[in-house]
């Protein structure tokens, strides 16, 4: 299971949604069954991955498992309460 942040380094929604999923998996006991990683929009290497994910807005997260995508919120930070469903 991943969490994928799509944003920048000088967003304050995008650093807050990656603190978000980081506090969250912590308190429920699961951070080492979900990794989350961040996709900074100011790379290269964040814009191809974006752009092979069919990211436009920031901050995107996506939420895969096994490489098929379960569920995407963009531009917004996602409420625990809607992604927690979706972990394992």
């Amino acid at each position: 299971m991943e969490v994928k942040i799509f944003g920048k380094k000088d967003c304050a929604k995008c650093q807050t949604t990656k603190n978000k999923f980081k506090f969250f998996l912590k308190k429920w006991n699961i951070s080492g069954k979900v990794k989350v990683s961040f996709y900074d929009m100011d790379t290269m290497d964040g814009l191809a991955e974006a752009a092979y994910c069919g990211v436009g807005k920031i901050p995107t997260t996506v939420i895969e498992n096994d490489g098929e995508e379960k569920i995407r919120w963009s531009g917004e930070v996602p409420k625990s309460e809607d992604f927690k469903k979706y972990l394992k």
